[in-house]
């Protein structure tokens, strides 16, 4: 269902049974996967001399809350999700099940796995790099440029499974590897390896998250966190959490 208060350019191609809401504007270069919801006040597939003329390409059963702001030359997996007001920049390229919270601000030029998860009020600096099941909470900033303003962009890097809590800062060119976890208002300027805790200003490694409790009486392990939490992953994968050990390091 379509709107029609919406404008919808010819030259866009709608899968079936897609849902646009009032005021939305779909561009030319835009495909859109079957089964997506669009909501009141989104601009979709803005075009600009960055996206190169590649289309904007949204997979099946994505849902787009009001006011969003989708630039042409990214592309998405299967079931994207998003919060109100996001913005997302040219060269986005992003994997199954992204979720993007409200106001939240993808610079492009990035490179996003699988079942990633973006609370509110996130930053994306350009050249980011961010694999499967990351957590990133609200108002982290990865950064990428050790001079500004300058035009030597250097891109953070953050591994699978690792979570980033609030109000961190990730420095320009920083690795962050698989099952970290970066402490709330951390300032990150070095390397974090496999399995390690990050935090302060300026952050220091302070151990192996295996050294973290849940706060729950059990006294377990808090990570890696898929031993305890699997609410909205699919139950293929939840099953291949529980049946599977994980290469992760304890010390």
């Amino acid at each position: 269902m379509i709107h029609t208060t919406a404008i919808i350019s010819a030259k866009a191609k709608i899968g079936k049974n897609v849902v646009i809401g009032a005021f939305t504007i779909i561009h030319d270069n835009v495909e859109i996967g079957d089964f997506t919801e669009i909501g009141t006040h989104c601009e979709i597939g803005i075009s600009t001399p960055l996206s190169d003329g590649s289309p904007l390409q949204f997979g099946a059963h994505t849902q787009i809350r009001s006011h969003s702001i989708f630039y042409e030359g990214s592309s998405f997996g299967d079931r994207l999700v998003t919060g109100h007001r996001v913005t997302v920049r040219e060269g986005t390229r992003a994997g199954i099940n992204l979720q993007i919270g409200t106001l939240s601000d993808l610079q492009g030029d990035c490179q996003i796995g699988d079942y990633v998860r973006f609370h509110s009020n996130v930053h994306i600096g350009k050249k980011s790099t961010i694999g499967n099941f990351v957590w990133i909470f609200p108002y982290v900033v990865l950064t990428n440029d050790p001079t500004p303003p300058s035009s030597s962009l250097l891109g953070c890097e953050i591994g699978d499974y690792s979570a980033i809590a609030t109000m961190s800062v990730i420095l320009p060119g920083v690795k962050i590897g698989q099952h970290c976890l970066i402490g709330a208002h951390a300032c990150v300027g070095k390397d974090v390896a496999d399995g390690m805790i990050a935090a302060g200003v300026p952050a220091k490694t302070l151990g192996p998250t295996s050294n973290i409790k849940l706060r729950d009486g059990s006294g377990l392990s808090a990570y890696p966190w898929t031993k305890h939490f699997n609410r909205g992953y699919p139950t293929e994968i939840v099953e291949t959490w529980t049946k599977e050990a994980h290469d992760y390091p304890v010390s």
